[in-house]
């Protein structure tokens, strides 16, 4: 077996969004970098969830949007055209190839091994290539590991006798199942029951719950529950998978609940969370434990670790599980690398570049259904469970003017969380078609902690659905 040494400054494992960008701001440091990856250069964003969900998403949405809008209804009537959002998912994925994503890497110099890297102790890192070489890296200054998330499928009787769908095969899928059962109730669960719905499936969701997106604020599950129940999804909450078994004709699964009842679906897609993929990355070789969450501090330095050497960065330190979070994290993480390479101060950064804040107070998230929800900061219940004095304002966004350009039917909702003691905005909820665009100022509001007096001043243009950050303010002052 061949083997090779190298050494680097920085080493980075996990070539996704997050990986890339750790490595990209590394190098910008003027630090030799390398970065390990044994499946796509892009990650699972690029090709298993972020863009081919959206592109399987974003003619749903539009479609939707244009059948309130009066004299679209018509034009739109007709089922969608499968083929054409399936080659454009395509297309959004790359065809499934990354040779654009090793181009850029090497504009910005940054080596590219393929194959599996694990940890071999303190700064090392081996990499298995596969044609059988093995590679020993070691860095001077830093090793992050960014290899992420992958499906976590539940302890369910018979799952090995089926071929369930995880999130990549409902992102990636080929076909239109007839039947479909989505088990979950989350961000994935809505989404992607959305979108097969609306492309011909008869989808049947299974949540253990009592309600859809408990995570976010009621009302947002609500409106979603309404909004898929209408386009004809059987939601049924309260319910278990009990076991699962092999149909026998054409793939079939045969699914028994908890009341007792069956289900038989073509297809059944599991979206019950997420797990680390970090057993088998060579924790074990630095006395951590393969398979857990690592748990960093505000530079993502994995705490634990004599010298200071290891990161972790994105969604496998379990700070906010969403891409953009983790590149915000990665450019921190690659600019503490860097600073702290040259012995420059990290805590005192021009504008506190150097220290995450935002992927705990300021997190924003949308959830691409009809109809849509936008978030960012804290829920209700998360302000309330934190000991905070809140005022919470909610408003009907059909009252703004800018909806009525949406249709005749808009249904929405919004709520601002206002810390009274500081006076400023902790959280804020939309629900409703377009909110997504909204997000972004509600995020600046959070993250700025911007006081409400100068709120008042950041004057919303008219019509559109920004002004419902005026009547909030209006319905705080009363």
């Amino acid at each position: 077996m061949n083997e090779t040494t190298r050494t680097y400054d920085v080493i980075v494992i996990g070539a996704g969004p997050v990986g890339e960008n750790v490595a990209e701001r590394a190098r910008a440091a003027g630090l030799s970098t390398v970065i390990v990856e044994r499946d796509l250069i892009g990650g699972e964003c690029s090709f298993w969830a972020c863009d081919p969900s959206k592109a399987l998403l974003r003619p749903v949405v539009a479609r939707a949007d244009a059948r309130r809008v009066p004299g679209l209804n018509p034009a739109v009537a007709g089922p969608l055209d499968v083929e054409a959002v399936l080659a454009h998912r395509d297309k959004m994925s790359s065809y499934w190839k990354d040779e654009d994503q090793v181009d850029w890497l090497n504009s910005v110099s940054v080596d590219l091994i393929r194959g599996h890297g694990r940890l071999t102790g303190p700064r090392k890192v081996s990499v298995q290539t596969p044609d059988g070489e093995t590679i020993a890296l070691t860095a001077r200054h830093a090793v992050a590991v960014s290899t992420g998330t992958s499906a976590a499928l539940p302890p369910i009787p018979g799952l090995d006798t089926v071929r369930p769908w995880s999130s990549r095969e409902a992102t990636s899928a080929n076909k239109v199942p007839g039947r479909l059962a989505v088990v979950g109730g989350g961000v994935v669960a809505v989404e992607m029951a959305t979108a097969w719905q609306a492309l011909g499936s008869q989808v049947t969701m299974l949540v253990l719950e009592n309600g859809l997106l408990e995570r976010m604020e009621p009302f947002a599950g609500e409106l979603v529950t309404d909004g898929l129940r209408e386009t004809g999804v059987d939601i049924r909450f309260n319910t278990t998978v009990t076991s699962l078994t092999e149909g026998g004709k054409d793939g079939e699964v045969r699914i028994t609940l908890s009341d007792g009842g069956q289900l038989t679906a073509d297809e059944i897609l599991l979206a019950t969370g997420r797990a680390p993929q970090t057993r088998d990355v060579g924790l074990e070789s630095v006395g951590l434990t393969p398979g857990d969450w690592l748990t960093v501090d505000d530079t993502f330095r994995v705490t634990g670790i004599d010298g200071g050497w290891l990161y972790a960065v994105g969604d496998v330190n379990r700070r906010a599980l969403m891409t953009h979070q983790g590149k915000y994290q990665a450019r921190i993480a690659g600019a503490v690398i860097g600073a702290r390479a040259k012995g420059e101060p990290v805590d005192d950064a021009p504008w506190g570049a150097h220290v995450a804040t935002a992927d705990n107070a300021a997190v924003p998230q949308v959830v691409f259904t009809t109809p849509e929800i936008a978030s960012v900061g804290l829920t209700s219940r998360e302000a309330e469970q934190s000991g905070r004095r809140i005022e919470i304002v909610d408003y009907d966004l059909a009252h703004v003017a800018g909806a009525h350009q949406y249709g005749n039917d808009y249904r929405g909702q919004a709520r601002m969380l206002i810390d009274t003691d500081r006076n400023t905005v902790v959280g804020v909820t939309f629900a409703g078609p377009g909110v997504g665009e909204l997000v972004h100022s509600a995020t600046i509001a959070v993250a700025g902690e911007v006081p409400l007096d100068r709120l008042w001043h950041a004057v919303p243009a008219f019509p559109t659905l920004g002004e419902v950050w005026l009547r909030l303010l209006e319905t705080h002052r009363g």
